[in-house]
């Protein structure tokens, strides 16, 4: 593995940073001195990735620069990826009784939400051609030129190929009965939040065992690193929070986050994990 040949400089430490409002700024960028500082430190052996609920596809666009050896937790766990390539180097899917459930228990998919459902080696998100929420509204519009998110007429076509993904956005009063009748079946894994950016709330469904908590321990020991340290900002880092040897939230990271951290470090729009790095691997 290339992390023996890294492993001096890092002190056999795995580094794990959040993407959106930790790594990124509120713009939905990552600055340029961040990427140089930590492409510098990969180079001098750094052990580092991320871990987000964003697909690798949605996530190359903003952290595709960043030079990475070890590969990229996306989807919340679901996908590991190659972030130079967008490769996925393992997936997680439902099964065929599972795709049934959601298909029982939420009736409202269609108007709330879109399946990630991987054909080939790419990914589609799939949504209904029909009435949906303002806010699935506005993220099929984001996505308008992208070919790989695209309608579909049925629900039996929303999870065509290998669904590994399900996701409601829409209103908190909305959503939050949709996240409550989903969230007691242990076959799976269930994640509610509000968005970093925008006032609407987002329900993530994936496979068994597809947490950023559960995949960077399996990175952590696929790999043989000793310790981990981890950035975050919002609720669902908390879990990653609670198995890292030490866990950094930023300034701008919400307070119950904050009460499981080791420490606190600078805002994501001042370069506050870059800044930490370089501080620490120079020490």
């Amino acid at each position: 593995m290339a992390f023996k040949e890294e492993k001096g400089i890092s002190g056999g430490t795995l580094y794990v940073t959040d993407l959106d409002g930790t790594l990124m700024r509120n713009d939905g960028t990552i600055s340029g001195y961040t990427i140089r500082t930590i492409n510098d430190l990969l180079a001098k052996g750094l052990a580092f990735t991320y871990a987000t609920a964003r697909s690798i596809e949605s996530a190359r666009p903003i952290a595709g620069e960043l030079r990475l050896t070890l590969p990229a937790i996306t989807r919340n766990g679901a996908v590991l990826a190659d972030n130079a390539t967008g490769r996925h180097l393992e997936r997680a899917i439902f099964s065929g009784s599972e795709v049934k459930l959601i298909k029982e228990l939420l009736p409202e998919l269609p108007r709330y939400g879109f399946v990630s459902c991987f054909l080939g080696e790419e990914m589609h998100r799939l949504y209904i051609d029909g009435p949906r929420s303002a806010e699935l509204q506005g993220y099929v519009d984001y996505y308008a030129d992208n070919p790989t998110v695209r309608p579909v007429a049925t629900v039996e076509e929303l999870f065509c190929g290998q669904p590994g993904y399900v996701t409601l956005v829409g209103s908190k009063d909305e959503v939050a009965p949709l996240y409550n009748r989903v969230k007691g079946y242990s076959g799976w894994e269930t994640l509610f939040q509000k968005d970093t950016y925008r006032d609407e709330y987002w329900l993530e469904i994936c496979p068994q065992n597809c947490t950023k908590a559960k995949t960077i321990r399996k990175v952590k020991e696929q790999y043989g690193f000793e310790r981990l340290v981890v950035f975050g900002d919002g609720l669902n880092d908390i879990p990653m929070f609670d198995i890292a040897d030490e866990a950094y939230a930023v300034e701008n990271a919400l307070d119950e986050l904050k009460r499981h951290a080791t420490g606190n470090i600078g805002k994501n729009e001042e370069d506050a994990v870059a800044e930490f790095l370089k501080k620490r691997m120079q020490g």
